[in-house]
């Protein structure tokens, strides 16, 4: 007998979590402050994340760029992301998201002020799980109203480290 669960789309988790996480999300700020909830929930994903990139690591058996590089359908599954891929070497994966339907479906759900804590601070978490030496710089969003989403995945050496990851999460400045 087959015990595995099937897994839903990425796209469709996100969005089973966002109608439950949003209003929880609303109603502890109303208790906290905005300020205590959101270091919460930005605690909270984050970790969820991190704990998300070694098990993928761990499902990929390795933990090279190359093999993270190949989880992207994941996030692309159903047209969730158009990607335009810039470069992917064993040093460095570069694209840009020109299209994203998690800040569309987050939008819709009247929850766009939460799309970048609950979606997009994962990315940085989830490649630190996944892999000590994997970093990510991205300085805009298409969640934030930028054009595009500009990922810059690199691999680092043992020079630097997590400490230079700025406390926002954007990664280094």
């Amino acid at each position: 007998m087959n015990t595995e669960t099937p897994k839903l789309p990425l796209l469709e988790q996100r969005e089973i979590e966002a109608r439950i996480v949003g209003p929880l999300v609303h109603a502890f700020a109303a208790e906290l402050g905005q300020e205590r909830t959101a270091a919460i929930l930005r605690q909270v994903i984050g970790e969820l994340a991190r704990q998300g990139g070694a098990e993928l690591a761990r499902s990929l058996g390795e933990q090279s760029l190359e093999a993270f590089s190949r989880s992207l359908d994941r996030w692309r599954e159903n047209g969730a992301l158009a990607i335009e891929l810039l470069e992917q070497s064993s040093e460095r994966l570069s694209f840009n998201v020109v299209r994203c339907r998690y800040a569309e479906m987050y939008r819709a759900l009247g929850l766009a002020e939460l799309g970048a804590s609950l979606s997009c601070q994962r990315d940085y978490a989830l490649a630190e799980g996944f892999s000590p030496e994997i970093r990510l710089e991205r300085t805009q969003t298409l969640m934030e109203g930028a054009p595009f989403c500009d990922f810059r995945f690199r691999r680092i050496g043992g020079a630097e480290t997590v400490s230079e990851v700025a406390v926002d999460g954007r990664g280094p400045r």
